[in-house]
């Protein structure tokens, strides 16, 4: 098995990070030339371009670990949420509408996001290690983007359509299509940045992992 790299829990940190906060501002809606998007993607796309970085140095394993850690690191914060929200608080303190109102999750929202983002981080970390396998490492940024815009794309429609489908929502195809195109967006102009990093953390930690022989389950957490 390949050494893990002492500077995987940093880039780990990030990722998670990253991904958390992504949850917890999402419920401010920012617009942006006209586009009304939710404010965690400013962020989100980050867990995508730390994804790339974890993938394309480490391997798809590692970042098969990172993924579910991510998922069960956004779950602890919810249920912490919801019991802090459930806690009665003293009389004189008169936040709890705003508590529940920015920090409350519904259900169908909740499920929706953890779904989408399993699909969309593993669809995300699968692409961009086979393709490395089949352009011999090279062409980073095919590799990057290619599997950014399939996993933002999945993200996106799977979060949308199951949060929004019964809600009477018009317009789903335009929510889908805008978010997604924001997002590879995004990583299209960070293509610099991962290159910068990929570099950097192949030279300090003699690290770069082809998945030639990998077990692709994304329930193999054993290998």
């Amino acid at each position: 098995m390949q050494p893990a790299g002492r500077l995987l829990p940093v880039i780990t940190a990030i990722f998670v990070t990253s991904l958390l906060t992504a949850n917890i501002i999402a419920v401010k809606l920012i617009a942006i030339g006209g586009v009304v998007l939710p404010a965690g993607v400013v962020v989100f796309p980050l867990s995508y371009l730390f994804g790339d970085v974890l993938t394309e140095v480490y391997g798809y394993a590692q970042s098969r670990r990172v993924i579910w850690l991510g998922f069960f690191c956004n779950l602890l914060m919810v249920v912490a949420i919801w019991i802090g929200g459930v806690l009665p608080a003293p009389a004189f303190w008169d936040g709890q509408a705003a508590y529940t109102r920015i920090l409350g999750f519904t259900p169908t929202l909740l499920g929706a996001s953890f779904v989408a983002y399993l699909i969309g981080e593993f669809a995300n970390s699968l692409i961009l290690a086979k393709l490395k396998v089949a352009t011999k490492g090279r062409w980073l940024w095919s590799r990057t983007i290619s599997s950014t815009v399939v996993g933002q794309g999945l993200d996106s429609a799977v979060f949308i359509t199951l949060a929004f489908a019964n809600s009477g929502t018009p317009d789903l195809g335009g929510l889908i299509l805008a978010q997604w195109a924001f997002k590879s967006a995004y990583e299209i102009i960070a293509t610099p940045f991962t290159y910068l990093i990929v570099n950097a953390l192949k030279r300090l930690e003699g690290i770069d992992t082809f998945d030639y022989q990998t077990d692709f389950n994304p329930l193999a957490l054993a290998q």
